[in-house]
C-alpha cells in the first residue's frame, strides 16, 4: 500500500514539476516576445489623424496664457523635456525614446499645432497621456509654450538699447 502511495505521490510530483517548467518557459517566451517588439517599435513616428493634423491652436498667444503653460511645462514636462526643452532633463536618460528636443527648429517646423497637441494629449509610451490630467485650453496652451522653444524672441524684447534708441528717436 505504501509503494502504491509513493508511486501515486511521485507521478503527481512530476506533473506538477513539468507543468510548473512549461508555464516558466511560456512565461519566459512571452517576456522575450514583448522586449523585441518593444525594441522594434520604439523609433516608430507618431501616427496622428489627418483630421487632428489640420487643427489650429485656437488660444492666441498671451503672456498670461504663456505663464500659465510654462507653469504646467515645469511641473509636467520639464523632469523629461528640459527646462528649456532640448530633452534633457533629469529623468530623461531613463526614457526609450528619449524625449524630443523641442528645440529642434527643423522638426518643430514640419510638425502642425495639431500634431503637436495630438501627442500632448495621448501620449506614447514613455511619455504620459494629459487628455485627463489637463483642460484642453491648457493642453492648448502647452502647445503655444513649446512653439516659444523655436521663436525667438521679438528684436525689440531681446535688446532694450533697441527699444530706448526708438524712443528718443520718436520724441525728436
Amino acid at each position: 500500500m505504501c509503494e502504491n502511495f509513493l508511486a501515486a505521490m511521485s507521478t503527481d510530483a512530476l506533473l506538477n514539476l513539468k507543468t510548473r517548467k512549461i508555464l516558466f518557459a511560456s512565461l519566459l517566451a512571452i517576456i522575450c516576445i514583448a522586449l523585441v517588439y518593444a525594441a522594434f517599435h520604439k523609433d516608430e513616428p507618431w501616427v496622428v489623424p489627418e483630421e487632428v493634423k489640420k487643427l489650429k491652436n485656437p488660444l492666441p498667444p498671451s503672456e498670461s496664457t504663456l505663464k500659465a503653460a510654462r507653469g504646467i511645462y515645469m511641473d509636467e514636462c520639464a523632469k523629461c523635456h528640459g527646462e528649456r526643452g532640448k530633452g534633457d532633463g533629469p529623468e530623461a536618460m531613463m526614457h526609450s525614446p528619449a524625449p524630443a528636443d523641442l528645440t529642434d527648429a527643423g522638426h518643430m517646423n514640419t510638425v502642425t499645432d495639431g500634431e503637436i497637441f495630438y501627442q500632448i494629449s495621448e501620449g506614447r509610451k514613455p511619455m504620459p497621456s494629459f487628455k485627463k490630467r489637463l483642460s484642453e485650453d491648457q493642453r492648448w496652451g502647452l502647445v503655444l509654450f513649446v512653439r516659444s522653444f523655436t521663436r525667438p524672441p521679438a528684436a525689440a524684447e531681446s535688446n532694450p538699447d533697441q527699444r530706448k534708441d526708438a524712443a528718443v528717436s520718436s520724441k525728436d
